[in-house]
């Protein structure tokens, strides 16, 4: 069995952050979102893995290298555009060979891995087997509609009457059949060949299409807040350890990483948390669920529920939460009235301001 992984989607929902970075790369608890999806891939026995890029196709080769780290093989698969993804089977179609596969959205992230699944099946094997789990708002996904027996009877791709609230997990296992499905449907109405009508052609020519109910924990990591919230789900397996130095004056409370090089002074850190290698956190407060990468420098500030990247400063810059700061972001507080925001912005930023 073989993986394919699409990490080739633009990122429009984590803007201004995807201008400059792949989404699949933003990190949770200090790694990479892509980085978990393979870990669950080779821990589940697939090690051959086609990853499908398109214009971040440098940076992910960068980070990902040949999978040796994971103890994968990779291809890097070019998708020239984001055209669907059934389009990203298209375009793997002679590196999968006629093998069995797994394909994996590199900006999902499934609790647990996908072990079981994969070992379901490759036991009863179907044409396909997809992942449901539900969902409060069905329009915005690919929703399956089920029997009483839990069969599979109907796919639509965001639907504006949905017929259920079982939507499709960015997991989904094919046996070959789907690269003649993905070859007879046509594109929608966005111009996508949408992996959910090569499921319905499927159901259509009586191929078997297993669904298995989701019931720990799945996010699309697509926006802001879904990115957060898998940064808390994450931190909460976390063990608490200290390879950098914590001075006498300094409180960790709960499960707090202090990763190598870091220095914590005169700070108070309640976890779970993570400071990362080399940063400093200096008259400080960092609350539950923050996740604090490398090189940073956070001084005279409090930063709780928020995901900080390489390299930021914040700077007397009062209370922060609820907010993911972008490689080497400077926040700094106004050292004197008038008060007044001074800010420079790219495309696309949101910005809530208490006044």
């Amino acid at each position: 069995m073989k993986a394919l992984v699409l990490a080739g989607g633009t990122g429009s929902r984590l803007r201004p952050i995807t201008h400059t970075a792949a989404k699949q790369l933003v990190p949770v608890a200090n790694k990479p979102v892509l980085f978990y999806g393979i870990e669950s891939l080779v821990a589940a026995g697939v090690t051959e893995i086609g990853i499908v890029v398109g214009d971040t196709a440098e940076e992910i080769r960068a980070a990902v290298g040949d999978g040796a780290r994971f103890g994968a093989e990779v291809t890097y698969l070019r998708q020239e555009r984001p055209l669907g993804l059934a389009h990203a089977v298209l375009v793997a179609r002679e590196w999968l060979g006629d093998d069995d596969f797994v394909m994996y959205l590199g900006d999902n992230f499934v609790v647990g891995g996908i072990s079981g699944l994969v070992a379901d099946f490759r036991e009863h094997r179907p044409e396909a087997g997809i992942l449901l789990t539900k969902v409060s708002d069905p329009t915005v996904f690919g929703v399956a509609e089920l029997a009483a027996d839990g069969g599979v009877l109907s796919l639509q791709e965001k639907p504006s009457q949905p017929r259920s609230d079982l939507a499709l997990v960015g997991v989904y296992l094919f046996t070959p059949a789907v690269h003649e499905a993905v070859r007879a449907i046509e594109p929608s109405d966005r111009g996508e060949l949408e992996i959910t009508d090569a499921l319905q052609w499927l159901l259509d020519h009586d191929h078997a299409v297993q669904a298995t109910v989701v019931t720990g924990y799945w996010k699309d990591t697509g926006n802001v807040l879904d990115m957060l919230e898998v940064n808390r789900s994450v931190l909460d397996t976390l063990d608490g350890t200290v390879a950098g130095s914590v001075d006498a004056e300094s409180q960790l409370v709960g499960r707090v990483r202090v990763e190598e090089g870091a220095r914590v002074e005169r700070s108070r850190i309640v976890g779970p948390a993570v400071i990362g290698a080399g940063s400093v956190v200096r008259d400080s407060y960092i609350g539950p669920s923050t996740s604090v990468a490398g090189g940073c420098l956070i001084e005279g500030s409090e930063v709780e529920f928020s995901i900080v990247l390489d390299g930021c400063r914040i700077d007397r810059a009062g209370r922060i939460e609820g907010s993911l700061l972008g490689r080497t972001v400077h926040v700094t507080g106004a050292p004197r009235a008038p008060r007044a925001h001074r800010l420079v912005l790219g495309d696309h930023s949101r910005v809530h301001l208490t006044t």
